[in-house]
């Protein structure tokens, strides 16, 4: 047998392994862990400096995250209204024209695929960011449509500044007009610049978009003008504490997309994450509308809510027990809250918990402690979510703190 060795001219160069963000070069160097993460393929942060620090600059400062990673999809043309209230499951001809609104898509079976944001410019023209990709799912749902679909996952590059000084750091910066903008709102800015009042943690904050060729730009113009604001990058740890303060759900951790569970008793509907009031019966057919209609009758099956646990060691992933006997449910995330003081947790219980079953639930955690494991049973509450919530989020104009 003849066996042919490539040579280094024949091989092919091929893109190996995680790519860097358009921002890699001038946040690297905050890095003092290098502790990275993949997301969505990119090379992403898990934190720059300690946890803690960076917790707390979110909540007492201003803080940078990379957001470019994020899937992000152009629908333009004559029929993108449609399209999109075909995709979602909310009414999108409810909303304004530069405004962006949070929604779910589900298969046809009702089960959620997954969630993000649309961005309205005009009826003609839409954005659509997500976590997990949806190119040929869109493909999908655009079939005999007169629209245009674009993948600006790489193209659009974008930051996240969260704090309550954020504002400051924007007018700073020289961004007019932000100070008149409401949550939700977007405006452009200087052209190919896009400003949306949005985040993921609760608390005042913006979302950046620019074309990834002027990335640097962006930050070499936000990173001066936050020299007096605490400004400062921060990972996705520092992130992901804030964002289960602020009630909100994430793919993979709180639910599993319908596109990748491998089983279908996996899938979960918006009645089941507590989103049925996105979910737009009376605008027409839309993707998983009979299905839901059928979901709607018969109840959910579980139910995901906010608990609050005694004590303070975190119940990430601990089961839930009635009367410390009986299965419940379990914890999908937690925390111990610096900010609320409380130990948090969000948790997907089996109905009738957490419908007509709210009392007597216990958590069992489990925690290390100097090598050995101890077992907890801490008394859980069901709590209303947002757990954090201050004025300074909805305040138009905001505060420069």
């Amino acid at each position: 047998m003849t066996v042919i060795k490539p040579t280094r001219t024949d091989a092919k160069a091929v893109a190996r392994g995680l790519i860097p963000s358009p921002f890699d070069a001038r946040l690297r160097p905050f890095s003092l862990y290098q502790d990275w993460m993949p997301w969505a393929g990119y090379v992403s942060p898990r934190r720059y400096d300690t946890v803690e620090a960076e917790y707390f600059a979110i909540r007492n400062q201003a803080t940078l995250f990379d957001v470019s990673p994020m899937h992000k999809y152009r629908i333009t043309g004559p029929d993108a209204t449609q399209v999109m209230n075909r995709l979602v499951t909310r009414d999108v001809t409810k909303m304004r024209d530069m405004r962006v609104g949070y929604s779910l898509w589900c298969d046809e079976d009702g089960h959620v695929i997954d969630d993000g944001t649309v961005f309205r410019f005009s009826p003609t023209d839409y954005r659509l960011c997500s976590q997990e990709p949806q190119y040929s799912w869109l493909h999908d749902i655009t079939w005999g449509f007169d629209v245009t679909i674009e993948d600006e996952s790489h193209s659009i590059a974008g930051l996240s500044l969260q704090g309550p000084t954020s504002f400051a750091v924007l007018e700073r910066a020289g961004f007019a007009g932000v100070e008149a903008m409401k949550p939700f709102d977007m405006m452009h800015a200087d052209g190919d610049t896009l400003i949306s009042r949005t985040g993921f943690t609760g608390d005042l904050g913006y979302e950046i978009w620019c074309p990834a060729e002027k990335a640097e730009a962006l930050f070499d113009r936000l990173w001066p003008a936050g020299s007096d604001f605490g400004l400062r990058p921060i990972g996705f740890d520092a992130l992901n504490m804030t964002r289960i303060e602020a009630g909100f759900i994430a793919p993979g951790v709180d639910f599993q997309s319908s596109h990748h569970a491998l089983r279908p008793t996996r899938g979960r509907t918006p009645f089941e994450l507590g989103f049925g009031r996105l979910v737009a019966f009376d605008k027409g057919h839309f993707n998983g509308r009979r299905a839901l209609l059928d979901a709607q009758k018969r109840g959910p099956r579980y139910v995901l809510v906010g608990l609050d646990i005694e004590g303070h060691k975190p119940a990430d992933g601990a089961f839930i027990y009635h009367r410390k006997k009986k299965e419940a449910g379990h914890v999908t995330s937690a925390l111990w809250s610096p900010t609320c003081k409380r130990n948090l947790a969000v948790a997907e219980l089996k109905v009738p918990f957490g419908t007509d079953i709210l009392s007597d639930l216990w958590a069992e955690i489990y925690h290390h402690k100097e090598g050995k494991w101890e077992r907890v049973m801490a008394r859980a509450t069901v709590a209303e979510r947002p757990f954090f919530k201050h004025a300074r989020r909805g305040a138009t104009p905001p505060g420069r703190y």
